[in-house]
């Protein structure tokens, strides 16, 4: 009886003026607070969205075309490069990922132990992360192309015939030299996410699985891996869709044909002639709709996670 009663009290209870007030103030404070990042994104990032799809239809109304059209889809979905380059693209950020996540998980477990000069290892480990993907691309270049150093060091230990002899890691036809680029920058990146997840684990779980009789490798992949999970999957994620979209790495170290698909699209979009500018925003939205089913994804595997 008593709960009925403050029910039907509180159906009729209006808030004070001065609460309304408040709460207003709040509202329009946190609004002016989010206005210029909102302004950002609805500006820039979904304007230049839309513009991309007006022109991946066909309004290209400075070369005088403005009726919308798939004709840039269907050329795309009918011809073989955009397949290749997609084939070529996912089979460097998959190769990129999964050898990053694991040698940063295996570093981090590393740097985890206490050992003598375990600060400066840490430095050392990641130090190149500030560094450009640009400049390393430039060093994986300087390294390891047939007329680099690695190959001349190779010729003049006799290890080869000649320069030439050296296998072909750059301009290759496995984007080797593209995946060692993305692996050396990846590793330390995610190597620091986990890192920082074994950190606020503790060792508590781990010493009462051992107390319980887990081994190491039971300790890791029942305790630990659980743990880090969320970390790992966050980072690998950012790894693949960076690696997946990037084009100034792929285009300095990758072979001319088939070209990684964010290649497809800036040379498209460089082209002389301007009716290609079509199929490179729709290359370009293929690539948004492909990262973004991949972030959609890793939400749904986040909430199940966090739900065990």
């Amino acid at each position: 009886m008593l709960t009925q009663l403050g029910l039907r009290a509180a159906r009729y209870f209006v808030p004070p003026p001065n609460l309304r007030r408040q709460v207003w103030s709040e509202r329009l404070r946190l609004a002016l607070m989010l206005g210029p990042a909102l302004a950002v994104i609805v500006l820039l990032f979904l304007g230049g969205l839309a513009l991309a799809g007006l022109q991946s239809l066909g309004y290209l109304p400075f070369i005088g075309r403005t009726e919308l059209s798939l004709a840039a889809y269907r050329t795309l979905l009918t011809g073989p490069d955009l397949y290749r380059s997609l084939l070529l693209s996912l089979w460097i950020s998959l190769a990129a990922t999964s050898i990053s996540t694991v040698l940063a998980v295996a570093a981090a477990l590393l740097l985890r132990q206490n050992f003598y000069g375990r600060c400066w290892v840490t430095f050392i480990f990641q130090l190149n992360i500030p560094i450009p993907y640009l400049v390393g691309a430039i060093g994986v270049l300087f390294l390891f192309s047939q007329s680099g150093l690695a190959a001349r060091a190779a010729y003049l230990l006799r290890l080869i015939n000649g320069p030439a002899d050296f296998p072909a890691l750059v301009f290759d036809r496995y984007a080797i030299g593209i995946i060692l680029q993305y692996v050396w920058k990846a590793t330390p990146f995610t190597g620091v996410i986990v890192l920082a997840a074994l950190q606020s684990i503790g060792e508590d779980y781990e010493q009462a699985a051992q107390t319980l009789g887990a081994n190491r490798w039971q300790r890791f992949r029942y305790v630990l891996l659980p743990l880090i999970l969320p970390g790992v999957l966050a980072a690998s994620v950012l790894v693949f869709a960076f690696t997946f979209g990037a084009f100034e790495v792929p285009l300095l170290l990758g072979q001319r044909y088939p070209s990684a698909l964010p290649v497809l699209a800036y040379r498209y979009y460089t082209n002389a002639d301007l009716n290609y500018r079509a199929e490179a925003m729709a290359v370009s939205l293929i690539i948004t709709a492909i990262v973004t089913g991949l972030v959609f994804v890793y939400l749904k595997l986040s909430q199940k996670l966090g739900s065990r």
